[in-house]
């Protein structure tokens, strides 16, 4: 066992809520694409409140949106551990950051997708 695995009940989520803000933190922080992402979340979210749609509608323009932060965190995880674990560039390494970055393309594309198939 991990001595990081240590606590339960409300210490542990206390304890994983600071790591979360603590990683959205360090994103925002050191992520020029993560904060693009909050810009674009910060127009579209409120956005589709505005518009006629119907809840199950307006649910889904807001889940893509926010899913799209979701990879972002992660693929800015799977950058920083690549880099923790060398700097030299390595064919598995540029495998693994043009995965990251082709899952933030697809959500991205998701987004545009469904926005444009729920408004047109």
């Amino acid at each position: 066992m991990s001595p990081f695995k240590g606590q339960t009940g409300l210490k542990r989520i206390l304890n994983a809520t600071g790591y979360s803000l603590a990683g959205m933190r360090a994103a925002f922080l050191g992520e020029a694409a993560f904060r693009q992402l909050v810009l674009l979340n910060a127009v579209l979210v409120p956005l589709s409140f505005m518009l006629h749609v119907s809840r199950v509608e307006r649910a889904l323009l807001i889940a893509v949106c926010l899913l799209a932060l979701i990879v972002e965190l992660l693929n800015s995880a799977v950058e920083a551990a690549i880099d923790r674990i060398s700097l030299e560039l390595h064919p598995l390494s540029k495998n693994a950051k043009d995965m990251g970055s082709a899952a933030q393309f697809v959500a991205l594309a998701m987004i545009a997708l469904v926005w444009a198939v729920i408004l047109l």
